[in-house]
């Protein structure tokens, strides 16, 4: 075991400690005692599936010499314990709601001196279905508190609930508190899009960060697209080069390698997306010769939506029978999977649009020898899943590939042990179509797990905004309008009207940002704190134990929770005026508000 623990010095300090106290008790602002304690200013989010603090509710003092002892010998929980160490003995996190109001603060206890971290499994690595539970006990004597993990990744999760339990300057830490928690959904994510718009390395480290504090644990990585190649590939270093928005807006290898590490020392899994055969435009830069419809308008003037060259600005698939294709392609998935510890491959394969394909004079050929689109998928597909697979990898594909009207696949070539599908439109009935069918699924719903929603379209020339009524276009102007709210995202059951069976085949979910109006200038407030929602969802579900939905008290709670995260550097956005956090109850109402 190893012990990680302060140096300050503690001449006088109990006095000084208790006159603080008093003084900051104080100034804080007093609250009505009819108030309810299910905000008493101190919780966990994402909420625990057992959290045990018994009436009265008591906290004592943290020691300032508080430590933690625990197995030195795994690098990513070192680094992940003195992390938190140093978050806890620093943030002095002061609640909206006095919590001396509910909590009966005890300074003349012992304080508590450490906190004894034990897992059972050390070997265990971060991959999809790793045991993430733990339990927590913090006793009334002081002395030590206890975090039992099975993993590694366990006890990340169970340090974050010990710091959520420690606030105030001086600091004060709940006590006769026990949690026992696990996560329902293996699959917890937020998707990135940096193909549109590009974002830093530290954007993307924040995100993780806040990722693991709110206990999520897949940053899906949307990384190239038709706008933008932004990853330097060590074999394919043209697309990169030629197909980014500049040199200063790459990823390298270095880059690469410090996003991968940063999530695991978080907890994070860190899973790539190389979209193909659509939505590859960029590549054509470096090898124009393998991208159909490349650099054309994307909607000519007089032709049908249907007969499009692309579902929005920004056109170019890969050609299925240019053998080129597949060396290019197959460099990129060997590089990526060596990059990318990760055991999940996203290989994206949505919105094939028929008529970039058809602009094409060897696909005309093919499909005047009456070959059909679907047939030129089948054939990309086959050439490129089983070279994915054979890297020990597990094939995510957009639901597309075998659910799209027009182009998708026979599911006999997609093998279900290495196949999972992500699934983004028609809501429940496309995660009842995948899961039926025998195949697991990621679920994104755009109608409730698109953050991107509701900021108007980012078409120019677009005549639908020249009205003088007021009337909603498009209900927010974008196509899966209207923006999705916290309340709406919490309580999406993403397993709603699935048989105990299908149920098991549920990973989980993501939600999504898509970057057309995203760049880091607005990334954190897109993200935070709606994906906070999906999060205590996905861990510990959205109803209370008597299974009602638990969305009003939540409020209050992640009122709260929102105000700890900006403390620690994100600019999530507020869900209320503060005026209702201090007046409890006052927002909320008994009939439902057009």
């Amino acid at each position: 075991m190893f012990s990680v623990f302060n140096t300050f010095n503690t001449s006088a300090l109990q006095i000084l400690i208790i006159l603080s106290l008093l003084l900051a008790s104080a100034a804080q602002i007093s609250f009505s005692s009819s108030q309810s304690n299910s905000n008493s200013g101190v919780n966990v989010w994402p909420k625990p599936r057992n959290f045990s603090w018994p009436q009265p509710q008591q906290a004592n003092l943290l020691s300032p010499n508080f430590s933690i002892t625990f197995p030195d010998h795994h690098k990513y929980l070192s680094s992940s314990v003195k992390r938190y160490l140093q978050l806890i003995l620093s943030e002095h996190h002061l609640p909206l709601v006095n919590p001396s109001s509910f909590i009966h603060i005890n300074t003349s206890a012992p304080p508590l001196l450490t906190l004894s971290v034990t897992v059972a499994d050390l070997s265990a690595p971060l991959h999809h279905g790793v045991d993430e539970s733990y339990t927590l006990t913090i006793p009334i004597a002081g002395g030590a508190a206890d975090l039992a993990a099975q993993t590694a990744w366990g006890a990340m999760r169970g340090l974050e609930t010990f710091s959520q339990l420690v606030w105030g300057d001086p600091s004060l830490v709940a006590v006769g508190v026990y949690v026992w928690d696990s996560p329902l959904f293996g699959h917890r994510g937020v998707m990135l899009d940096t193909s549109r718009n590009f974002y830093g390395v530290q954007d993307m480290l924040r995100t993780i960060e806040a990722m693991s504090a709110n206990k999520l644990n897949v940053f899906h990585w949307h990384i190239t697209d038709s706008h933008s190649f932004p990853l330097m590939v060590p074999s394919e270093p043209e697309l990169a080069s030629k197909g980014s928005y500049g040199s200063n807006m790459h990823y390298s290898p270095a880059d690469v390698t410090k996003i991968v590490e940063f999530g695991l020392e978080h907890g994070v899994r860190v899973l790539p997306e190389i979209d193909s055969p659509g939505h590859t435009g960029s590549w054509a830069a470096a090898y124009p010769d393998i991208v159909t419809c490349a650099n054309m308008f994307w909607w000519p003037d007089g032709v049908d939506w249907a007969d499009r060259l692309a579902a929005e600005p920004g056109t170019g698939h890969l050609n299925p029978l240019n053998p080129k294709t597949y060396q290019v392609l197959k460099n990129i998935i060997r590089d990526v999977a060596i990059l990318f510890p990760e055991p999940f491959y996203h290989a994206g394969a949505d919105e094939i649009i028929p008529g970039c394909w058809k602009a094409d004079p060897t696909i005309q050929s093919f499909l005047s020898e009456g070959g059909t689109l679907s047939q030129l998928l089948e054939l990309f597909v086959n050439s490129t899943f089983p070279y994915i697979v054979s890297l020990n990898r597990t094939v995510v594909y957009w639901e597309d590939v075998l659910l799209d009207d027009n182009i998708k696949v026979q599911s006999t070539v997609l093998p279900q042990e290495h196949t999972i599908l992500q699934t983004w439109n028609n809501g429940h009935n496309n995660t009842k179509r995948i899961v039926s069918s025998g195949y697991r699924v990621i679920v994104s719903s755009s109608e409730f797990y698109y953050l991107d929603c509701g900021h108007g379209d980012f078409l120019g020339n677009n005549s639908i905004y020249d009205q003088q009524t007021g009337s909603g276009t498009k209900n927010g102007g974008s196509w899966c309008g209207p923006f999705k709210t916290w309340q709406t995202m919490y309580n999406y059951d993403i397993t709603y009207g699935l048989t105990e069976e299908e149920v098991k085949l549920v990973l989980g979910g993501e939600v999504a940002l898509w970057s057309e109006q995203a760049d880091p200038t607005v990334l954190d407030a897109r993200i935070w704190p709606r994906a906070s929602a999906v999060a205590e969802s996905l861990w510990s579900g959205n109803r209370d134990e008597k299974g009602m939905k638990r969305y009003a008290e939540a409020t209050d709670r992640l009122n709260e929770w929102r105000s700890r995260i900006v403390a620690r550097g994100v600019g999530a956005e507020p869900i209320q005026p503060l005026w209702c956090v201090r007046n409890p109850g006052m927002c909320n109402t008994f009939n439902p508000v057009a």
